[in-house]
C-alpha cells in the first residue's frame, strides 16, 4: 500500500496573493509532497480551484493538484469536463478532481443558481456525463438538466481514466461514492468512522457491480499548532458532526500528526491531505517541519 501525503488550503486561506501562494507551491514541490488541494467557496478567501490549479501546474513538474471539493451543481458539465481535460493534458496527468454538492448555505446556492433540493440530482446526471466526455467522442445525452447531441471534448485527458474522488459520510454521500466515485476522501472523521464508512462503500460497490481500488481511500486531516486552541468555529463544526468528545483526535496537534496518520493507515487508508487550522506566517519553515514529521510514513 503506497502512502501518499498532500496538502490542502481551507476556505479561509490567506494564501491568495502571488507571493504567499507561490511560496506554498514551490516548497511543496521542493519537499516532494504528493499533492495540493483547493477548497471551493465563492464567498471564501481561498482562490478559485481551477485558477489555482492552473497556476500551480505552471510552476511545478511533479506536484499533483486536486479539488477538495469542487462544486458540481451550477457548473456546466461540458465546460468543466473541458477545463479538467485541458489541465490534465497541460500538466501531463497531474489533476485529481474531487467533486461535491457544496455546503448548506443560501448565499452559495443563490450564486450557483441551483435549487438546493436539486443539487443531488444535478450531480448524479453531470458526473457520469463528464466521464463519458473524457473517454468518448460524439457524446449524445438527453437528461432532465442537460441535452447534448454528438459533442466531443478535446484534448482528451492524459489519465485513462480520470479518477473522480468524492467525500462525505452521510448515507446518501456514501452511496454516491459507490455509484460515481473512484476514490473516497472524507474529512473531520475518526479512524473508526472512516473504517465503517469504507465497509459500507465496499458493500454498495458490489451491489452496483463496481469496485474502488484499495489504495483509493484517503482522509483530509485538519491539524493545529501544538499550542493552538481550537477556535469556536471549529468547535461548533465538530459539535455539529458529533465530535465533542474527540475534537483533539479529529484535529490533532502538529506534533501528533504521525500518530494520527498511522491510526488511519492501520485501518487501510493510504492517501492524506493535511490542512492547517491556522496558516503559518512563513510557509517554507512550517512545511519543512511538517515534512520531517510525516514523510517517514511514505513508501
Amino acid at each position: 500500500m503506497k502512502i501518499r501525503i498532500g496538502y490542502g488550503l481551507g476556505t479561509t486561506s490567506i494564501s491568495n496573493d502571488q507571493d504567499r501562494f507561490s511560496e506554498l507551491v514551490d516548497n511543496l514541490e521542493l519537499l516532494e509532497f504528493d499533492s495540493l488541494w483547493f477548497s471551493d467557496r465563492l464567498s471564501g478567501n481561498s482562490p478559485e480551484p481551477m485558477v489555482a490549479m492552473a497556476y500551480a501546474a505552471g510552476r511545478t513538474r511533479k506536484l499533483k493538484f486536486g479539488t477538495a471539493v469542487i462544486i458540481v451543481p451550477g457548473r456546466n458539465p461540458v465546460v468543466l469536463a473541458k477545463q479538467i481535460a485541458s489541465l490534465d493534458q497541460l500538466s501531463n496527468g497531474r489533476v485529481l478532481p474531487a467533486f461535491g454538492l457544496g455546503i448548506a448555505d443560501a448565499g452559495e446556492h443563490q450564486a450557483f443558481g441551483v435549487d438546493p433540493k436539486d443539487r443531488g440530482r444535478w450531480f448524479n446526471e453531470a458526473v457520469p456525463l463528464m466521464k463519458r466526455l473524457w473517454t468518448e467522442d460524439r457524446v449524445t445525452h438527453h437528461g432532465k438538466r442537460f441535452s447534448i447531441e454528438n459533442v466531443t471534448v478535446r484534448p482528451k485527458p492524459v489519465q485513462e481514466p480520470v479518477e473522480v474522488w468524492l467525500g462525505g459520510r452521510a448515507p446518501l454521500e456514501l452511496k454516491r461514492v459507490a455509484v460515481h466515485g473512484d476514490g473516497w476522501l472524507p474529512s473531520f472523521t475518526t479512524p473508526a468512522q472512516a473504517s465503517a464508512g469504507r465497509e459500507v462503500i465496499e458493500q454498495l460497490t458490489l451491489e452496483h457491480d463496481r469496485e474502488i481500488e484499495d489504495e483509493h481511500y484517503g482522509v483530509l486531516i485538519p491539524y493545529r499548532a501544538d499550542n493552538e486552541e481550537l477556535s469556536d468555529r471549529f468547535r461548533a463544526l465538530l459539535a455539529k458532526r458529533g465530535h465533542e468528545d474527540s475534537a483533539e483526535q479529529v484535529i490533532p496537534a502538529m506534533s501528533d500528526l504521525p500518530r494520527a496518520l498511522q491510526s488511519f493507515i492501520d485501518v487501510g487508508f493510504s492517501k492524506f491531505v493535511l490542512v492547517p487550522a491556522t496558516e503559518p506566517q512563513v510557509w517554507a519553515d512550517h512545511l519543512g517541519d511538517v515534512a520531517d514529521l510525516v514523510k517517514p510514513l511514505e513508501n
